[in-house]
Parts: structure tokens; sequence; C-alpha cells
């Protein structure tokens, strides 16, 4: 069950990433729950490297801390993949 709902909140982090970071159009569903999986294990990550303490992912703070990292991650993949 905790399962499926992390490949939910993964879904929707990175689905709403891609519209920050205007790549909604060319991302599918299985960039998306891993762009938001993996961007929210950074912002986490970083928020806890910073001294903020452990944010919990399923609250409103945890949400925007897991859309910057996913969207920190996009901009970084889409920096590379231009090279």
């Amino acid at each position: 069950m905790y399962i499926l709902l992390w490949l939910l909140f993964g879904a929707l982090v990175g689905w709403l990433a891609s519209i920050l970071m205007k790549k909604n159009h060319r991302m599918g569903l299985i960039a998306n729950i891993v762009f938001g999986l993996v961007g929210s294990a950074l912002g986490m990550w970083l928020m806890d490297l910073l001294g903020f303490g452990n944010v919990n992912a399923f609250t409103l703070t945890g949400l925007l801390v897991s859309v910057g990292g996913a969207a920190l991650l996009i901009a970084v993949f889409n920096a590379l993949s231009r090279r």
C-alpha cells in the first residue's frame, strides 16, 4: 500500500516540477515518477544538510521541498543533456 502511495506522490511531484520547469509536454508518466521520487529525496537531503531538520514528505512543506528538489533535478538533467 505504501509503495502505491509513494508512486502517486512521485508522479504528483514530478508533474508539478515539470510544469514549473516548462517541460510538461516532453515528460511522460514514468519520467514524472522517477524525477519526482529522486527529486523528493534530493530536496529532503538538501534540507537536512542545510540544518532544517527532517521534513515529512506528506505535508505542504514537504510537498514544496519535494517539488523544489525535482525542479532542481530537472534543471541539472537539462543542463547536462544539452552538452
